[in-house]
């Protein structure tokens, strides 16, 4: 499968590398419907504060990895999803439960990226097609577009630069979805790179491909790669 990379020369900052997931499970059509909790992203959490536009920038702040954070993107029509932070890796059954629940969900540690402002992966995984499907429209997103970040007091803003397709049945592709700088395992980050990502399960069911992992996750999963633009204060 071919691959690409993005690590444009002419943005400066710091890249961030976001994941949405979902789960497939075994109906050939898309994902299934599984138990909701009780728990709404409506209610669980207020909303973030909105920025002020005349306050300088502010540099990434320390600490944010393990803060929630509200993620918008306004071409797909997304606004505050919530994203909770946890230890393990993308996809796993800590962050398939978060998903679950309707809201974004992103690793950290050492098997993890870093957090919203970060020198490195800013993943962040949510589902496409159950949970309310926050990220149903991501395969419209396109390169140039901007995804926003709000978190510990402050707004990132990421441009949009490439497109990678993962495979879960690849250790190679896994590596590289999850390195900290996206599609290069081993290589130094150097600046902040967003990677949104969300399962393909209609692309691989058209595909005849319907192959599913025991959290039923599709094969495939679509990442959108950003870089960090610009950073802001929120009042």
């Amino acid at each position: 499968m071919a691959r690409s990379r993005a690590r444009p020369a002419f943005l400066v900052g710091v890249g961030i590398a976001v994941i949405l997931g979902c789960s497939g499970g075994g109906d050939t059509t898309g994902e299934p419907t599984r138990a909701k909790e009780t728990t709404s992203p409506a209610t669980d959490s207020a909303r973030p504060p909105s920025p002020s536009p005349s306050d300088p920038p502010a540099a990434p702040r320390t600490g944010t990895q393990r803060q929630d954070a509200w993620l918008t993107i306004e071409a797909i029509g997304l606004e505050d999803l919530r994203v909770v932070p946890y230890e393990g890796t993308t996809d796993d059954w800590p962050g398939t439960r978060i998903q679950n629940r309707g809201f974004g969900a992103s690793p950290y540690g050492e098997q993890g990226g870093v957090g919203p402002g970060g020198v490195g992966n800013y993943l962040v995984t949510a589902h496409r097609l159950s949970a309310g499907g926050p990220l149903r429209l991501l395969p419209d997103l396109d390169e140039g577009e901007r995804v926003v970040v709000i978190s510990a007091g402050t707004r990132y803003e990421y441009e949009i630069t490439d497109t990678r397709e993962t495979s879960f049945r690849s250790a190679r592709s896994l590596a590289e979805q999850r390195a900290a700088v996206p599609g290069d395992p081993g290589e130094r980050p150097t600046q902040a790179m967003i990677t949104i990502s969300t399962c393909m399960t209609p692309e691989d069911n058209a595909a005849g491909n319907f192959w599913r992992d025991d959290r039923g996750n599709p094969e495939h999963r679509l990442d959108k790669i950003g870089v960090l633009t610009s950073t802001q204060p929120v009042q």
